[in-house]
């Protein structure tokens, strides 16, 4: 029988991209999903040209559907095999659709990137373990691949001590107004960070710091940022003291003016939603302007320092991808492939980091023909 998938705000960047990569490496029934209908010069459709070297084809049908038709949604997830909820910003979002899921077994992707839905939907745990459903959160590219670059890092040592995750998106990434939107989501309020054994509180968008990224991008500044993995990797490796994730765009006088925002601006206004709505669109509108000459690309920095044969070491992972939502697509259209197959099992509510074996995880990467470099430092830390 042909497995049937539902992506969930399939219609933007990013669920496109994750329904691209179904379709390529996949002969999956592929439903996505919009609260409109598609409408011709859409700017959120314009993946449905053929420009972008795809085609829907028959393998991929539209549905029109608002999370908030409860009855339309419950039946859609029934008659799935895999619900993959792309439809962000998830700061928003309840956990409707993973404990609908649940209910009819049908197992669950996300691409939620804030540690508020990531809490909620971890406490579905045990819930989900009894229904036998796999439900892995935090898929995409950050978070996502780059939780697998950390556990393929970890894997290395004796006792992993410290984890650094460092992001860099080039303009809009290839993403859609709902990304910008994320972003500035994210510079609201601080956050706790795991820093040396201990929750320390940590301003959005503070402390620049300058990391070597893999060409062509090289040194570039990023900055702490309120990301999934701060909170969950601590307890996927208890023997870690320290995470660490900054993030960072280029050019690098849009992280300037994400700063301003983040340490400027008067927090009541940045806490309204009609200024993250101004300041997203602005953004938007920038990025379209220097798109051309900065490209969308992404690159992740994963590095984990700790013991190995009785020395301090530092071992790192590269990846560099032209397109950041593609890059997305890849992570979570690439775990979907393992749940259809059956390769992949784990019952219960996971990050990516505690739920894909390394091996499953290099296969992957390798049959899209993403590329990651691993290198030690040894003996040669402060």
């Amino acid at each position: 029988m042909t497995n049937r998938i539902l992506i969930l705000g399939g219609r933007g960047r990013i669920g496109s991209s994750v329904a691209q990569d179904l379709a390529t490496h996949t002969q999956a029934q592929i439903t996505i999903t919009g609260r409109s209908p598609v409408a011709e010069g859409d700017e959120d459709a314009k993946w449905l040209s053929t420009k972008n070297n795809w085609t829907l084809g028959t393998q991929v049908q539209f549905l029109v559907l608002d999370l908030a038709e409860v009855d339309k949604l419950r039946e859609a997830i029934a008659n799935s095999d895999l619900v993959i909820h792309c439809a962000g910003p998830f700061h928003y979002r309840d956990t409707n659709v993973l404990q609908i899921c649940i209910e009819q077994g049908v197992n669950y992707l996300d691409v939620s990137d804030h540690r508020s839905y990531t809490s909620k939907a971890l406490k579905y745990n045990e819930q989900a373990a009894a229904a036998h459903v796999t439900a892995i959160i935090n898929t995409g590219i950050f978070p996502g691949i780059s939780n697998s670059m950390v556990r393929q890092c970890v894997e290395q040592f004796d006792k992993p001590e410290k984890i650094h995750l460092s992001y860099l998106v080039s303009g809009s990434g290839g993403a859609g107004i709902t990304v910008m939107r994320t972003t500035f989501l994210g510079l609201q309020y601080p956050f706790e960070a795991w820093i040396n054994g201990n929750w320390q509180v940590v301003k959005p968008y503070s402390e620049r710091e300058m990391i070597n990224f893999a060409s062509p991008y090289g040194r570039t500044g990023v900055y702490w940022f309120d990301m999934p993995e701060t909170f969950t990797m601590p307890h996927s490796f208890p023997s870690v003291k320290t995470v660490i994730t900054k993030f960072g765009s280029v050019p690098d006088f849009y992280n300037h003016m994400t700063w301003i925002a983040a340490h400027i601006f008067p927090k009541w206004l940045m806490q309204r939603r009609a200024m993250i709505e101004f300041l997203s669109h602005v953004s938007h509108f920038m990025t379209d302007v220097t798109n051309p000459f900065t490209g969308i690309g992404v690159a992740v920095r994963a590095e984990v320092t700790g013991q190995k044969d009785g020395k301090t070491a530092l071992y790192y992972a590269d990846l560099i991808h032209e397109n950041t939502a593609l890059a997305s697509g890849c992570g979570t259209g690439s775990i979907a492939q393992l749940l259809l197959e059956g390769k992949l099992k784990n019952p219960g509510v996971a990050p990516v980091e505690a739920a894909l074996p390394t091996d499953l995880f290099v296969q992957t990467m390798e049959s899209r023909g993403i590329k990651i470099a691993h290198n030690w430092v040894k003996n040669n830390l402060p």
